[in-house]
C-alpha cells in the first residue's frame, strides 16, 4: 500500500452525498439488490410539481436525483428548499449521452415542417447540451464550474475525474456530479441493438468535497474517490487504476459480465439496461452503498471498451477510513 499523493493540496476526494431518481430503485444499496425493492421512485408520479414545468425530461429526473444526495451530505435546508454548502464554489458536472436529444430533434422537426416561426422561445434553451446542469445550478444557486461532459462510454467515470480535478486545483470547494438518461423515443432508437434491452430511464447524483472541508464542517464521508483512469482499452486502464495490482483482488468490482469475471462482479446494465452516459456515476453510487455498508474494498468500475468504443475508463473507491 503507499500513501496517498495530495494534488493541489487536497489530501483526498470524498464522496458525502448520493441520491437516485431510478423507476423502482429507492436508494442506491438498491442497485445492488437482486430484484427490485417495492416502493421506489415512480417517474409517473416524481416528474410531476410546479418546479418540474417547462423542463425537459432528462432535467426533471437529474433535479429528483440532486435533493436525495445534498440531504444526505447535510446541504439542504430542513424544508428541503435551500442549499445551504457554499454556493460561489460549487460546481455542477453533467454526464449524458443523449440527455436532451428529443428536445433538439423536436426543433428539427418544427424546422423542417413550418421553418423558424414555428418555434417556441420557452423551448430553446433545451436545446443546449448544458441545459440540465443550467437548471441544477439555477435551482439550487451553484454558481461555480459547470459543464456537461459527453463522451460516450467512459462519460460518467470522465465527469467523475473532472471533479476530482475540480477539488484538487481548488477551483471548486463542492462539486454535484449527475449522470442522466431519459428514455425517450429517439434515445432508444439510437441505442436499439437487438438485444431487447431498453434505455435507462433515471438518474443517479453524487456530492464530491475534499476530506479537509468535510472535516471542517462534521460531515460524515461515505467513501473516497481515489481516481478516474481513461485508456485506449479495459487491460491499461484497470492496470493505471489499481497500480497494476490484480483486478481479481477488489472487494466489488462493477463492469460489464465480459469484463469483470469474477463472483464479486456486479453488471448493472444487465438489470438497467443502455446506461450510456450515467453508467460510470451509477456504478460509482452502487460503490458507495457497498464501502459505506461496510463491504470490502477497494471498489473497481469500469465502462466501455467494447467493440465500438473508443476508450475505456475505469475508477476506484476506497472506504473512507481506508488509505489505499
Amino acid at each position: 500500500m503507499t500513501a496517498r499523493h495530495e494534488v493541489g493540496g487536497v489530501k483526498s476526494v470524498v464522496i458525502t452525498g448520493v441520491g437516485t431518481a431510478i423507476p423502482g430503485v429507492r436508494e442506491a444499496a438498491d442497485l445492488l439488490a437482486p430484484g427490485a425493492p417495492d416502493g421506489g421512485f415512480d417517474p409517473d408520479t416524481g416528474l410531476k410539481g410546479r418546479e418540474m414545468r417547462h423542463k425537459d425530461r432528462a432535467s426533471r429526473l437529474a433535479l429528483r436525483a440532486v435533493a436525495p444526495a445534498l440531504r444526505q451530505a447535510g446541504l439542504l435546508s430542513d424544508d428541503g428548499e435551500r442549499y445551504t454548502g457554499p454556493g460561489d464554489t460549487t460546481a455542477v458536472v453533467i454526464s449524458t449521452n443523449l440527455g436532451n436529444l428529443d428536445s433538439v430533434c423536436d426543433f428539427v422537426d418544427t424546422i423542417a415542417a413550418h421553418t423558424v416561426t414555428g418555434l417556441s422561445p420557452l423551448g430553446l434553451p433545451h436545446t443546449s447540451s448544458n441545459v440540465i446542469a443550467g437548471w441544477i445550478a439555477i435551482r439550487y444557486g451553484m454558481r461555480g464550474p459547470n459543464l456537461t461532459v459527453c463522451n460516450g462510454a467512459t462519460s460518467g467515470a470522465d465527469a467523475l475525474h473532472w471533479a476530482h480535478n475540480l477539488l484538487a486545483a481548488r477551483r471548486a470547494d463542492t462539486v454535484v456530479v449527475i449522470g442522466v438518461e431519459p428514455h425517450t423515443e429517439p434515445a432508444a432508437r439510437l441505442l436499439d441493438d437487438g438485444s431487447g434491452r431498453s434505455p435507462l430511464d433515471g438518474a443517479v447524483a453524487l456530492v464530491l468535497e475534499s476530506s479537509e472541508r468535510v472535516a471542517a464542517r462534521g460531515a460524515r464521508p461515505l467513501a473516497v474517490l481515489e481516481r478516474s483512469v481513461r485508456a485506449a482499452d479495459s487491460a491499461t486502464a484497470r492496470a493505471h487504476a489499481l497500480h497494476g495490482e490484480s483486478a481479481l483482488a477488489a472487494g466489488l468490482w462493477l463492469g460489464l459480465a465480459e469484463d469483470a469475471a469474477t463472483a464479486s462482479a456486479v453488471d448493472l446494465t444487465a438489470r438497467l439496461g443502455h446506461c450510456s452516459g450515467a453508467l460510470g456515476v451509477l456504478q460509482a453510487a452502487a460503490g458507495v452503498a457497498h464501502l459505506a455498508a461496510g463491504g470490502p474494498g477497494p471498489v473497481l468500475a469500469t465502462s466501455g471498451g467494447g467493440a465500438t468504443d473508443d476508450a475505456a475508463a475505469a475508477l476506484v473507491l476506497t472506504g473512507a477510513g481506508e488509505v489505499p
